[in-house]
């Protein structure tokens, strides 16, 4: 093992494990080393010499520590080089007072953000991150916002700030790689929906050209129902933002970014009310209230488009390994995709060992198709909604009531594995029958009744359960009071709880 001053932390922790500990130590500043966001952004380029730094102690001594227990721990030979030549000292010349350590460029940003927060001037704030730091990386945008929510500044004001804070950084980032994924990948569909979106953008854009003459009157005219048509076709930017929220930022948050992704999330929201409002606008012949809008909605897409593709995706394909993307890949097509689907499969058969799954199932713990729950957590589900459930297998027998405390109709365990037939009054046995017959000729699928008993509007209603080949493998029956329901009208869309 050759060490020296040039060495990256997050290198030698991941040959050295043990180091981590040894380290916090030595300082407790490097208890920032036990945070996977840090270790992936400041230990991915922080040497050694900026460790030291950090820790304010020697490097010469720190390097022979480090060097004795690996020799201790290991039993391996260690050979330590001086050389900081180019150990993190910033070279002389015009950015010579540029700060080379990633905790002190994380101070900066945030100093700067926060003066941006203060009012600081846009054009002085850009000048002196250019004077500063070069070459941000993504991972340094969104470790800034999760510190800054850490420390207290409320996610509604890193998202207002999130624009103009892009906008100061905008220069260094379009100097990154654009990034990449193979087809199929998630972060390649995104971008493949990303491309549609701004072909729909460019065409709202000339519609938006064409009207700055007209009277309000000409432009719902001519142009009303071509902006309606590309509207609606824009409101499928949902499904992209849908898996974002549901797929991707699952992941990130188990890799502790979790600011970076609510910011975003509210942004989509901002996204989705302005396109509903733009509609609303258009239908009710607001012209130039709805072309304020859409201007509004075109630009904060486009502005997202921006931050995923310089700052989000490039972040996550840094953060999460293979594995991590096919947690996200799976469930993608149950939400659905915004004008494409992907290209190819991925990962192709054989390209990934699967892994996750257990060769043994925990007592208690039941697998479903799409999450795990115990027993209890079963029970608890069951008697817990506002509906009594009924289960009847393929042979006829009830398997399962749930044990609700207000019960429509009264069972008891002594129908469990009983014929469902005779449990019924011999005068509707004969609609019984008929139901489980079609259900299992598969004729029917679906059987609905209401009554009105003491007082209450009772819906009934019968589900045919089939497995993946369309097998019969049972009878749901469904008792809901629908009598509150009945009588709602209008809408009610904050909690009221008075």
């Amino acid at each position: 093992m050759d060490l020296s001053p040039k060495t990256k932390i997050d290198d030698l922790l991941s040959r050295y494990p043990f180091l981590l500990e040894f380290l916090i130590e030595l300082s407790p500043k490097y208890k920032l080393l036990q945070n996977r966001v840090t270790r992936k952004t400041i230990g991915k380029v922080a040497t050694l010499a900026q460790v030291a730094s950090i820790g304010e102690l020697d490097l010469k001594k720190l390097l022979s520590d480090i060097a004795d227990e690996i020799r201790e721990k290991s039993g391996e030979e260690v050979v330590v080089g001086q050389d900081d030549s180019d150990a993190g000292v910033a070279p002389h010349g015009d950015n010579a007072s540029a700060p080379q350590d990633l905790k002190s460029r994380q101070e900066i940003l945030k100093s700067i953000i926060r003066d941006l927060h203060d009012g600081e001037d846009m054009e002085v704030l850009k000048q002196r991150f250019s004077d500063l730091i070069e070459n941000i990386k993504p991972t340094e945008i969104a470790a800034m916002e999760q510190a800054l929510i850490d420390e207290g500044m409320p996610e509604s004001e890193v998202k207002r700030l999130c624009d103009v804070h892009v906008e100061v950084f905008q220069e260094s980032l379009e100097d990154q790689d654009t990034v990449k994924a193979p087809a199929g990948h998630p972060i390649h569909t995104f971008m493949l929906e990303s491309r549609a979106a701004e072909e729909l953008l460019r065409k709202i854009s000339q519609i938006l050209d064409k009207v700055r003459d007209l009277s309000e009157k000409e432009l719902i005219e001519q142009y009303s129902s071509d902006l309606e048509r590309l509207l609606e076709q824009l409101s499928d930017i949902d499904l992209h933002y849908l898996r974002k929220e549901n797929q991707l930022f699952p992941l990130l948050e188990e890799h502790e970014v979790k600011g970076p992704s609510q910011v975003m999330w509210a942004l989509h929201d901002d996204i989705r009310a302005g396109i509903k409002t733009a509609q609303a606008e258009l239908a009710a012949s607001l012209g130039s209230e709805a072309l304020n809008t859409i201007r509004y909605v075109s630009k904060s897409i486009e502005d997202m488009i921006y931050k995923e593709e310089h700052i989000l995706f490039p972040m996550a394909m840094e953060m999460l390994s293979d594995a991590d993307w096919r947690k996200v890949s799976q469930g993608e097509s149950d939400i659905g995709y915004a004008w494409v689907v992907p290209e190819a499969r991925w990962p192709k058969a054989g390209d990934i060992a699967p892994t996750g799954g257990k060769e043994t199932q925990e007592p208690g713990i039941l697998t479903l198709s799409t999450g795990q729950l115990t027993t209890e957590q079963v029970n608890l589900l069951l008697t817990h909604l506002p509906v009594e459930v009924n289960f009847v297998d393929e042979n006829d027998e009830v398997r399962y009531f749930s044990k609700v405390k207000e019960k429509i109709f009264p069972r008891s365990s002594g129908v469990i594995g009983r014929k469902v037939q005779n449990c019924h009054p011999r005068a509707s046995l004969d609609k019984v029958q008929r139901i489980l017959d079609e259900f299992r000729s598969g004729e029917k699928d679906v059987a609905a009744f209401w009554i009105e008993m003491k007082g209450k509007f009772i819906y009934i209603r019968y589900f045919a359960v089939r497995d993946e080949d369309r097998a019969y493998r049972g009878t749901i029956e469904v008792v809901q009071d629908v009598t509150e329901i009945r009588g709602l009208t209008g809408q009610k869309r904050l909690l009221d709880w008075d």
